[in-house]
């Protein structure tokens, strides 16, 4: 099974400083580093280094040749990738002591895609594959229109979800949500994690739904099956690429055949060990090293 991710292709400019900057305020950067991310670069390196099958389509920016490098030598297939005239989509990102960050996004090259360019890279696929998409690229409905007539399944992260893919988006043809609980509230106007999958569950009964929750672990939904998964106990030094880790991991893990709650707990590892990292792409691990620490975290159940 391939999986295939329509995704974007950002480079981070990663700022280090003691709080978020608040409306009005000026603040000093303790360091500046710049990093290949883009929810899309991350989750296919992600489910690369899960030991999927992955195929990286989207559009590179005039100045982003290191992204298509980095992607290569993290073995995603970059047979799709294409270039455009508009300058690379990038990302200013805030990181603060604790962790925590705060980012903005400017779309740049990963918003010229074409009708034309997604039925090229589609006749190459079929039903036995994985369309990945998330919100930071541009043509996602319709790219969800043309899977459903090939039968190809959709797996939508809606991440950064907004107004205009809540008014446009056909959700109905998504066979999995991968979402947080900030996202399942804008798809439900429900805030408790339960009333967020009831609610999904009874719009799209055909779907299934994996609800991240922090540091409560996660949930996944099906027609006829729950299961969870607590936390693990590490330092927290980067919270950028936990999200696309999880997701590319989970994802990497189902389309190498291992049944929902073993690739739930290896997600939540590889999570686990990219948040003690700094940086996107370059702090998700390893399966390898997802196996090895799977018996040497703590665990935490919520």
């Amino acid at each position: 099974m391939n999986v295939l991710n329509f995704g974007s292709l950002n480079i981070d400019h990663v700022y280090q400083v003691t709080n978020v900057v608040r409306p009005g305020e000026t603040i000093s950067s303790h360091n500046l580093e710049y990093f290949c991310g883009g929810k899309g670069l991350n989750q296919s390196i992600a489910l690369a280094k899960a030991g999927a099958h992955v195929y990286h389509a989207g559009k590179i920016g005039t100045d982003g040749g290191i992204l298509k490098d980095t992607l290569m030598k993290s073995g995603v297939n970059t047979d799709y990738l294409s270039q455009s005239e508009e300058v690379n989509g990038h990302a200013i990102i805030q990181v603060d002591k604790s962790g925590q960050n705060c980012i903005v996004l400017y779309g740049g090259s990963n918003l010229t895609m074409t009708e034309e360019y997604v039925d090229s890279v589609l006749s190459s696929f079929h039903s036995d594959d994985i369309v990945l998409m998330q919100n930071e690229t541009n043509c996602t409905g319709y790219i969800a229109e043309q899977c459903h007539k090939k039968g190809i399944k959709v797996v939508l992260n809606p991440s950064p979800i907004n107004k205009e893919l809540l008014s446009v988006f056909p959700f109905q043809l998504v066979s999995m949500f991968l979402i947080n609980q900030i996202e399942g509230t804008e798809l439900t106007q429900k805030t408790n994690p339960t009333e967020i999958l009831d609610s999904l569950l009874e719009k799209y009964p055909e779907s299934s739904f994996v609800l991240t929750l922090g540091k409560r672990g996660v949930v996944y939904r099906d027609k006829d099956h729950t299961f969870s998964h607590g936390t693990y106990k590490v330092p927290v030094v980067d919270t950028t690429a936990a999200g696309d880790t999880f997701t590319g991991f989970f994802l990497g893990c189902l389309a190498n055949g291992l049944d929902i709650p073993n690739s739930l707990k290896k997600a939540s590892v590889a999570s686990s060990l990219a948040v003690s990292k700094q940086g996107a792409s370059v702090s998700i691990p390893l399966m390898e090293e997802v196996i090895q620490a799977e018996s040497q975290l703590i665990y935490q159940e919520f």
